[in-house]
């Protein structure tokens, strides 16, 4: 049985105690949400299993493209029962955008019938019901439980783990061991939206391959700060959606499922 995130001792960089470590995490999360405030999922969905779904079929593609081919997706198949007798070939030509689009629409089918036989066509709000879905990991199931059920959960994907690492929260590379480790420095309640502007950061300023540390809110504590660009300047030419110079404001998060 995995331990509870609270449980799990953190990892901190040389020389850093684990109440320091503690102490500046919490800081560049705060600091981070102050420059993400709007941060949210940039999956489009209307209820848990529109985000569940969605959520599978991101897998090596971008939200934006799955929120182009949902909307066709659902008005074609509104239900679970609709989607586990959807006839294959015309659920492979709606998904074919995503790439993969004929293992996702097996994971699409097989998930939809587990739904129907197991849950009457619902999606569990419970950790311990959702990995046992057909291609359904903790990755999914906290996207799932902090965003359609208000569950706290940590959702590590590429961008969330390369930057806790880049932030020296953590050493760790498997993702259960990442969620647990980062887990233990932030408060439970928090788990969700750290999450969001985490992932935000990433996708906007810390980039892979040169991140834009001059422009950076958490620079003055992150130990990787030099990275990537240092002068501000040409820092802020490199940030990317709402924050690159002259774009639009962002959009603020839709409301809370009713």
């Amino acid at each position: 049985m995995t331990p509870a995130a609270s449980t799990v001792p953190p990892a901190p960089v040389a020389g850093e105690s684990s109440l320091a470590l503690t102490r500046r995490a919490r800081r560049m999360f705060r600091l981070l949400e102050q420059r993400y405030p709007y941060a949210h999922c940039e999956l489009d969905f209307a209820s848990p299993l529109q985000l569940l779904v969605a959520t599978v079929l991101s897998a090596q593609t971008t939200d934006v493209m799955v929120n182009r081919v949902t909307p066709t997706l659902f008005e074609r198949w509104p239900t679970a029962a609709d989607l586990a007798g959807a006839d294959r070939e015309e659920m492979e030509a709606v998904l074919k955008p995503t790439g993969f689009f004929r293992a996702k629409t097996d994971s699409v089918l097989r998930l939809s019938a587990d739904l129907v036989e197991r849950f009457h066509g619902e999606v569990p709000g419970r950790m311990a019901d959702l990995v046992t879905l057909p291609g359904v990991g903790r990755k999914t199931a906290n996207v799932v439980l902090g965003n359609a059920f208000g569950v706290p959960g940590i959702t590590v994907d590429t961008h969330f783990g390369r930057l806790v690492r880049r932030f020296g929260w953590t050493a760790e590379t498997d993702p259960v061991k990442v969620e647990h480790a980062v887990g233990a420095l932030i408060p439970r309640r928090d788990w969700t939206m750290l999450s969001h502007v985490v992932i935000f950061h990433g996708r906007r300023t810390c980039h892979a391959r040169r991140p834009a540390c001059g422009a950076c809110p958490v620079a003055r504590l992150c130990p990787s700060f030099g990275e990537g660009e240092i002068d501000r300047d040409k820092a802020l030419t490199m940030l990317t959606y709402e924050l690159a110079p002259g774009a639009a404001a962002p959009t603020p998060p839709p409301g809370p499922l009713s």
